[in-house]
């Protein structure tokens, strides 16, 4: 595990750095598909420039809202010091979902604002950007410390400088485990693209897919402070509508063609 980089002088987390590693290799990506599936790669770029927002902020309300039972902290708020202690406090880290919801409402945002056409084709692209991205993400996470698996003799020994109580314990690595799922989930679905199948639905088939991968997945997970309800985590619920939503998109729409036949 590498805890912070050093660059200029300056600590860097290593999250951080893994995941401007990843938006930059996202972004080339998504802006040479652009142009080779013929669509505007400059509208492509800044629609993921405008999503990083969305992403930012998405990830940030969603984990405020696993810690509401702590709400009440700002209560006991007496100064813009003690603001800023409790807020970050409850808002200062990311839920994936949090972070993917923004980032599609912002560019669905974006896409009526500028009236782009074809936004399903833009959509299959980053059916294999999202993924990719993860992939990063999720190797900074296991850098980092966070996001750690349950206890395992089959594992390694996590450091968080924000939880002591989860150091020295012997961990299962699930954020590689979930690094390994996304990379393979990203190269399907460039296979996908590349051949023309599914296209326009590309996006709700990486949904499905990653859905019932995390709803696993988090059952490996040791950290507790994301958040519970009736035993399962706020992902695995989250993974559960996912699932039957898209499930409930498909049959509906193939029982409509069905009966144009």
């Amino acid at each position: 595990m590498i805890g912070n980089f050093l660059i200029f002088g300056k600590e860097v987390s290593s999250y951080g750095v893994c995941a401007v590693i990843g938006a930059l290799l996202t972004g080339t990506f998504a802006f040479i598909m652009s142009k080779k599936k013929g669509l505007d790669e400059v509208k492509m770029t800044f629609m993921l420039i405008f999503s990083v927002i969305g992403v930012f902020i998405g990830g940030h309300l969603l984990y405020g809202i696993t810690n509401i039972d702590k709400m009440w902290l700002f209560g006991k708020i007496k100064n813009f010091n003690g603001f800023i202690t409790v807020f970050s406090l409850i808002f200062g880290g990311q839920v994936f979902y949090g972070g993917l919801f923004g980032g599609i409402a912002v560019a669905g945002i974006f896409a009526k604002i500028t009236k782009l056409e074809n936004f399903s084709g833009y959509a299959d692209i980053m059916a294999v950007g999202v993924p990719f991205f993860h992939f990063f993400g999720r190797i900074g996470c296991f850098m980092g410390g966070c996001c750690y698996g349950i206890e395992s003799d089959f594992g390694y020994t996590t450091y968080n400088g924000l939880i002591s109580s989860a150091n020295g314990v012997n961990r299962f690595p699930v954020q590689l485990f979930e690094a390994g799922f996304c990379l393979l989930l990203a190269l399907f679905m460039f296979k996908l693209l590349n051949s023309g199948k599914l296209k326009g639905r590309l996006f709700y088939l990486y949904l499905f897919i990653y859905a019932i991968g995390r709803f696993i997945l988090e059952f490996l997970r040791g950290d507790s402070y994301r958040g519970f309800l009736f035993g399962l985590s706020t992902s695995q619920i989250i993974s559960l509508l996912i699932i039957v939503l898209i499930s409930f998109y498909y049959f509906t729409s193939r029982r409509k063609k069905e009966n144009l036949l």
